[in-house]
This record gives structure tokens, sequence and C-alpha cells, in this order.
């Protein structure tokens, strides 16, 4: 669906590289005037120039001096990102050279986009639908292997056509339904009832299973924040420098050698997850060992996994951090929290929820990596699963389940056929929203892309 905006026929301008002294820099321009405008500045007269050419240059100023010999990309209408008229300008990374342009083009009558602008035109040029746009942000943020491909598939449009389907299904029914009205006095079913109860089952069943990716969507794109927490030279910093194949922390025999969060990232199977090493937890009076094990504790809080470390030959050790491992999970229900034996010889252990190891000779790390890598992973496929990231598109889903679960339930004691269309209509509405397929409020819009950078 298409939007107007009291800006949408400028033409505008952004540096789709970063501010940078690099090699080269790609200046983007957009709009009905881009080829007019470029060519004003331009060493070749590009006005007839067909789409998808390039040509190489002298870009100069308003006084005819050259700022730079440059390639000039030329996009018809229809047929380039935004879907509008446009010119990309890659000039030599000087940053003098990247402003001197964009100078010359605003003189020339361009103004400087803003955040996401070039994929707000796309979207509004029905070149991508809200949720292709909204990819477009994923796949820049993308830090893992595993957040590239859910952002590369929704991009793709695999996201949508799964949504596509299921509005298509919703539609048929509810065009069923108010056929129904139109015949009320001769009480005609079109919709056979335990076919449509079927057919609703299976709807909210398939969008449960896209709802409830959201969690492992939503960390994978952000990160999953894994506390390792333990009483004092348990072994936290050894195992964090296993993990990460680096002495990234101080390893001591003296007891609270770590006073402070340490935090670092480390990928597993296209996976980030974001190792934070906590001081050891104790009683202590040392003022500054008591801020650590207080920052230890909030961390604890805020992680999604948690490591309760111990030295596994130690009885006593051993049985305070299986109560502390039980306390935590009574607190955090909503953490997985894992007992890990330090100083152990055999990684192999009969309980699911524990893992033997010996972080100073590395035995059972990569155990521990595989359990990490499976706790996140939990039965989806990352091959075949359609993956959901976005918090907007996870609460259209549950919205779009509620309205279909209030529908069968009015099924089930008899409701009108005029409220069962509201209720479905309902749900075709929320899953619309999420592609963009019928009007998204504007300030809706306006938040997506103005977290975008500059220049897409």
């Amino acid at each position: 669906m298409k939007f107007s905006s009291p800006q949408a026929t400028d033409t505008i301008c952004a540096l789709a590289t970063p501010n940078v002294i690099s090699a080269i820099a790609v200046i983007r321009v957009s709009g009905s005037s881009s080829i007019e405008i470029c060519n004003s500045f331009f060493s070749k007269n590009i006005l007839e120039s067909k789409s998808h050419t390039l040509h190489f240059g002298r870009f100069v100023n308003e006084r005819k001096e050259v700022i730079d010999e440059v390639l000039v990309s030329v996009f018809e209408t229809g047929k380039s990102f935004t879907g509008e008229e446009s010119v990309e300008i890659s000039s030599h990374g000087s940053p003098f050279i990247q402003q001197e342009i964009l100078r010359v083009l605003i003189l020339g009558g361009c103004r400087m986009a803003n955040p996401g602008e070039f994929t707000q035109r796309a979207f509004m040029n029905g070149k991508l639908d809200l949720s292709q746009a909204e990819a477009v942000a994923d796949l820049i943020l993308a830090q893992s292997k595993q957040a590239h491909r859910i952002a590369l598939s929704q991009l793709r449009g695999g996201f949508s056509e799964k949504l596509s389907n299921l509005r298509g299904q919703l539609i048929h029914f509810a065009s069923l339904i108010e056929l129904e009205l139109d015949f009320a006095e001769e009480d005609v079913e079109f919709a056979d009832r335990t076919e449509l109860k079927n057919k609703l089952n299976e709807v909210i069943q398939i969008t449960q299973r896209l709802a409830d990716s959201f969690a492992l969507g939503n960390a994978i794109k952000n990160g999953i924040p894994v506390a390792i927490v333990g009483e004092p030279n348990a072994g936290k910093s050894t195992l964090l420098n296993q993990l990460l194949g680096e002495d990234r922390a101080i390893v001591s025999n003296i007891a609270g050698t770590t006073r402070d969060v340490i935090e670092e990232t480390l990928n597993i199977d296209g996976i980030l997850f974001r190792l934070i090493d906590t001081a050891g937890i104790r009683e202590t009076q040392e003022t500054i060992e008591a801020l650590g094990i207080e920052r230890s504790m909030q961390k604890i809080a805020l992680s999604q996994i948690v490591l309760v470390l111990t030295d596994g030959q130690d009885k006593l050790q051993l049985e305070k951090a299986k109560k502390w491992v039980e306390s935590l999970k009574i607190q955090y229900p909503e953490k997985t929290i894992l007992l890990v034996q330090n100083k152990m010889d055999d990684s192999v252990s009969e309980d699911s929820e524990t893992i033997c190891l010996s972080a100073k000779y590395g035995k059972g790390i990569d155990v521990l990596k595989t359990k990490l890598s499976t706790i996140v992973k939990g039965d989806f496929d990352f091959e075949n699963d359609i993956i959901v990231s976005n918090v907007r598109h996870q609460e259209a889903l549950l919205k779009t389940i509620e309205a279909l679960q209030k529908a069968l339930s009015g099924m089930e004691i008899g409701i009108a056929a005029d409220f069962l269309a509201m209720d479905i209509r309902a749900a075709m509405r929320y899953l619309g929203n999420i592609t963009g397929e019928i009007e998204v409020d504007r300030d809706i819009l306006g938040n997506i892309f103005q977290h975008f950078c500059i220049g897409k």
C-alpha cells in the first residue's frame, strides 16, 4: 500500500557509506530530479542514459572546478531500490570530497535525506512490504550468522509469504460468512462450521509457532546474555578464557581477584552470546569487592542463561551451589539455570541441567558450547523455520491469536455470523499490519524508519 507524504516529491541525497576516510564513498540520490541535478555537475551527459548503466567522469562544483573523478550509476523510475529515478555517485573516500559533492547536490535542488527515508520510499512505492523494509535495518545490524539468516529470509519475503497464506485463508472464510449475511432470511450456512473450526485452530497453531519463535529471534538479534557466577576461585575467569580461546580475564589463586564484571562476546553456531564473568559471590567486608558482588547480582537479573560454576571436588561448595541453583530457578523461572561442576575429569553428566568440565585443561568446553547452542535453538530449525525477531510483529501475532480464539469461543456458544465475521476480520487486520497490506498508523511508520541509518 502506498502512503503520500508532503515531502514525497523531494529529491533527496545522503551518504550510503560512513563519513570517514576510506578508499571509496557512495552518495545516493533519489527523486524525480535525480538525473537532472547530477547531470548539472557531471562532465558527461546522462539525461538520456539507460537504466543500470555506469558512467566515468568528473564531478564539478558550481564554479565548474573539479571535485573528483567519479563513477555514476543511473537507475530509471521503477528500476531502483526506492522505485524512483535514482543516481549513485562513487567517489574517493575523502570526507572533504564527500561533503563537497553533497553540498553542490543540495545547491542544485536536493535536500538531505532523513534516517531510513530511502527504504521508506521503497515501501511507499511498493518495492518492499513493511516487514521487508524492517528487515533491511536488521540485515545492516546483523552481528552473527543466524541474525543475518533471519533478516535475509525476511527481506526475501519468506515471512511475508507465510502471513499472506494465513491471511488468504481467513479472507476466504470471512467472505463466506459475510455472504451468509446477504441471505440471512433464508438461514443459509455457506461456511461449514466444523471446517471453519478446524481451519481456525490450524491458523492459530501456525501463528502461535511464529509468536513463540520471537524469544529465539529477539535473543539472536540482540545477543544472548550469559552470566558466569559462583564462589571465588571456582574457576569463572578460567572458564571465560577457555570459551573465548584467549586470556581475557586475570586468573589467580587469590580469592576475589575479579572485582568487576567482565563482558565479552562469543559466537557459537552462528549465535552471538554475551558472556559475563562476575565477581565471586561471598560475604565480604572489602568495599570494592562488595561492589563487584552487587554488580554480579544485577547481571544475573539481566541474563537469559546463568552458569553456576562450582568446584566439583569440593563437596561443601557443590552442595551450596546446588541449593543456589534451586533458589535461582524459583526466583527466575523464565531463565535457564545450569550447574557447571569445574575441576572434573569427566564431562558427562546424567543430569541434563548439569555440565561437568575442567576449565583449566579445556575438557568439556565443547559440551558446554553445544549445550548453550541447544538451549537457544530449542526445537526450531534455522534452515526451515521462520523466526520472528521484531517485537512489533510478535505483538500483532499475539493479537491475531486472541481474535481467532475469540471467534472459536463465539462459535461454541452459537454467536451470530456478523460477530463471527468481525473477529475474523480483526485477525486479518492484525496480520495485514505486519506487512503494511492495510493502512498502518503514521506514528508507527515514523518510529520504524527513524531508527534506520541516514543513507538507507
